[in-house]
């Protein structure tokens, strides 16, 4: 009944008021579970007051179907999508469990037609199974083994930490938490062609990117578009000149921080990046496409170094919950606390017991592996498609019974989302 007074929202004050009514619920219930702790814990320090926390358990994926089921609400208000009155269809959209812990973040518009009428036949079920292999093998085995380098960096105090090994550290969680992000969303959309939905992609080969502007228009697409069409874009986007833009960008990537956790690292990671991507509209932006235009390869390659620098650096921020060990671990890269210099013999260590992981990794982060892959087929096996079958089938069946055996036997298996 209320989504059917929300369809007709535009035309009456009802409609208005019950589409608020929905947004606040979802707001709220998403604050209650996610925020409740860190409003106490602030209250207390701010007013020297002893409120005890609520510590209550998270709900898994509480994070993804708030969201969901508001971009639900917020479209039928606009007339993009129609009242869906079979409730079973709209539970399955709102609590669809291939994408329910960890995204990607699924617009009711994109799958409004398959709730009701979708097909799965051999080729669109085997894709989805080859997808599930490669998430499943990006997270258990590169996310996995990089991740233990990053535990490793991580225990050092800033003393025992010189630029070389902070570094090291910050380079293995920031390929960590993508092939632990897009492996997960791998799986999901290939989970989700076995059940006959067709899930958008969330990762475009962000380490790539040329800019931090490129950057979020590759990572985590889902979250950027959701914000920008049920945040930014209402709150006036670019319409109302340059200062309200930027108020804008900075409104939305504290927010943006801020859905990650309930902590003041993850809104001081969104502020970074609202800072940077303000800089680049103003004026880095026009930089870095003069570097490419003029300099061609050499040009291309300083703003990848630039891009990333700045990527790897918010990962520290991302990573760590205490901003006192923030600011350490920072000065950390920049070689100011210890007094081991650049490196030492801990760092060479790391480096070759590593090494292997590191190279598999920056490697699997480009387009590299998939132009090899396109190369070798439009050179040996395009006449060949049963050798092809065959080559592709047995190296997904191995991946997939190396990363089981993996996860049978190993004992670190982190999940780094589930706080969202």
């Amino acid at each position: 009944m209320l989504d059917k007074i929300i369809r007709k929202g535009q035309k009456n004050t009802q409609g208005r008021w019950a589409l608020i009514f929905n947004i606040l619920i979802n707001l709220g219930i998403l604050g209650f579970f996610k925020y409740a702790d860190f409003l106490v814990e602030n209250i207390n320090w701010l007013f020297g007051l002893k409120i005890a926390a609520v510590e209550l358990p998270l709900p898994i994926g509480i994070s993804f179907y708030t969201f969901q089921a508001m971009s639900y609400i917020i479209d039928l208000y606009k007339g993009k999508v129609k009242v869906q009155s079979n409730l079973i269809a709209f539970g399955t959209y709102v609590a669809l469990f291939p994408q329910l812990i960890a995204g990607p973040i699924v617009r009711f518009e994109s799958i409004e037609e398959q709730l009701m009428n979708r097909q799965v036949d051999m080729a669109t079920f085997a894709s989805g199974v080859k997808r599930f292999i490669i998430g499943m093998g990006k997270k258990v085995l590169i996310a996995n083994n990089i991740g233990l380098l990053w535990e490793s960096v991580a225990k050092l105090s800033p003393d025992q930490l010189p630029a070389g090994t902070a570094w090291l550290g910050a380079v293995a969680f920031t390929l960590q938490i993508y092939f632990d992000f897009s492996g997960y969303s791998d799986m999901a959309i290939g989970l989700g062609k076995m059940f006959g939905f067709h899930f958008l992609e969330n990762f475009n080969y962000p380490y790539v990117s040329k800019s931090i502007t490129e950057f979020w228009r590759r990572w985590h697409i889902s979250l950027s578009s959701w914000f920008r069409e049920y945040v930014y874009i209402p709150l006036g986007g670019n319409r109302h000149g340059m200062t309200r833009q930027i108020l804008n960008i900075f409104i939305v990537w504290a927010l943006t921080g801020l859905w990650h956790g309930a902590s003041w690292n993850f809104v001081i990671w969104g502020v970074y990046f609202g800072i940077i991507l303000t800089m680049e509209k103003l004026v880095l932006g026009r930089v870095l496409e003069g570097l490419q235009s003029r300099f061609d390869r050499w040009g291309t390659a300083i703003c990848g170094v630039y891009t990333m620098v700045l990527v790897v650096i918010s990962w520290v921020i991302f990573a760590i919950d205490d901003i006192s060990s923030i600011k350490a671990y920072i000065a950390s890269l920049m070689g100011i606390h210890s007094s081991s210099g650049i490196a030492n013999e801990y760092t060479w260590y790391l480096l070759s017991s590593n090494l292997t992981i590191l190279i598999i990794g920056i490697i699997g982060a480009t387009q590299l592996p998939v132009r090899l892959w396109r190369c070798i087929y439009s050179k040996v096996l395009k006449d060949r498609p049963i050798v092809c079958m065959m080559i592709e089938n047995i190296g997904l069946l191995i991946l997939f019974i190396i990363s089981f055996a993996y996860i049978v036997a190993s004992s670190y298996n982190p999940f780094l989302y589930f706080r969202f």
